[in-house]
């Protein structure tokens, strides 16, 4: 394991072209597995010549109307992937307004291609850290942030990093509009138990609480990201719930 994070940090250090992304099993063991995701050199000019990513975003904090051109309501998802949940949601609500945040490059790209398409009006995307969230976006400038499939970081020192975590709450709080909502689905039984704590923790609510969303009550109307997809054909329960002030 220690050689290992030794390689992984000089290669990322070297620049490599092979980046090391971490991912887990779908069974809620948190049991840890390597993910290799080959850069494409394609990727980061794409990205910055794009009209649909918004570069140096924190420029933009409290203008983000301005970018759409409208006062529609805005929400995000941290950690977009693809694209294919929030492509999906701004092609059914033309009236709002999303925002994908993706540090990946070359995952950002994927989504990127796909939008070059479909050139959804409603929809623009960022190459960001969701740890700095709080430093692009204004007080009450969000309606809905989306948490879907997130790294569910299941060691028990880098529990601050899960995006569920009392520390990220925080920094949601900061933009989050009053009655605005926070929308969370996962595979993994562990970092939702947790998060459902965190939330309360934090001085947060949950409601809407499912552990097998395709069969609740709550399945109407979901919008499947890639993940889900695969996993529910795999037969894995999703969990998901609603967390709020």
């Amino acid at each position: 394991m220690y050689f290992f994070a030794w390689v992984t940090k000089n290669l990322i250090s070297a620049g490599c072209y092979d980046m090391i992304i971490n991912s887990f099993n779908n069974d809620g063991t948190g049991e840890k597995t390597v993910m290799r995701v080959r850069h494409n050199p394609k990727a980061d000019i794409a990205v910055v010549e794009s009209e649909y990513v918004i570069q140096d975003p924190a420029s933009k904090k409290g203008h983000w109307k301005e970018i759409f051109g409208n006062e529609n309501p805005i929400r995000i998802e941290i950690g977009m992937g693809k694209g294919g949940f929030i492509m999906e949601m701004a092609s059914q609500n033309p009236d709002i307004n999303y925002i994908g945040i993706e540090r990946v490059n070359t995952i950002l790209y994927k989504a990127l291609r796909k939008q070059e398409e479909k050139a959804l009006k409603n929809l623009y995307f960022v190459a960001f850290n969701a740890d700095e969230i709080e430093t692009i976006f204004d007080k009450g400038e969000i309606d809905r942030i989306y948490l879907n499939f997130s790294d569910p970081w299941p060691k028990d020192r880098h529990a601050s990093r899960r995006l569920t975590s009392p520390k990220f709450l925080e920094r949601y709080d900061a933009f989050l509009k009053q009655g605005g909502i926070i929308e969370f689905k996962t595979d993994n039984r562990g970092l939702f138990d947790y998060s459902l704590e965190a939330a309360i923790e934090a001085g947060w609510k949950t409601r809407d609480v499912t552990y097998d969303l395709h069969n609740s009550i709550y399945a109407p109307g979901n919008i499947m990201t890639e993940y889900e997809t695969k996993f529910s054909a795999m037969g894995t329960p999703i969990n998901k719930t609603i967390i709020y002030r």
